[in-house]
């Protein structure tokens, strides 16, 4: 495989995981001159629209990112009740060896538990920054609006 064909794979799957975890970044809409506007009086009422929804919504999307929970999914005993449950009800059935083997299977399912509930956390962080920008997004727009643009 070339060079080429290797990059193409590599950002295709990079694309693909991207939509397929649903982390799409929200994009800034685009405003279009509708009563002539420069580029320079563009670019001036950008800035104040940016200052003015930021000031109205809380929200500066330069410097606003999601904070959710990040590295490997531990904590809230998850693991260790699992594999206190599991060495109970093997122990119960089998002795020993049950025991041993209730709790690994515990500590397994324990860690399935903490990965969905670090992946729902997740999501709920990325909602909410989702909501945010659109907010902003809304405002900005409505300023541009307001000022003869036309936003897409």
């Amino acid at each position: 495989m070339t060079g080429l064909k290797r990059g193409l794979v590599l950002v295709a799957a990079v694309a693909a995981a991207s939509t397929a975890s649903g982390q799409t970044q929200p994009g800034k809409p685009i405003a279009y001159p509708g009563k002539g506007q420069s580029q320079q009086q563009q670019q001036q009422d950008d800035g104040h629209c940016y200052a003015w929804a930021r000031s109205n919504t809380g929200v500066d999307p330069s410097a606003y990112a999601p904070q959710g929970p990040s590295g490997p999914a531990v904590g809230g005993g998850e693991r260790a009740r699992g594999a206190l449950g599991g060495a109970v009800i093997g122990g119960i059935a089998n002795g020993s060896d049950g025991a041993r083997t209730g709790a690994a299977v515990g500590i397994v399912a324990g860690g399935i538990r903490a990965r969905q509930r670090q992946r729902a956390q997740q999501e709920a962080v990325q909602a909410d920054y989702q909501g945010s920008l659109n907010t902003y997004y809304r405002a900005w727009g409505a300023c541009m609006e307001s000022r003869g643009y036309t936003i897409r």
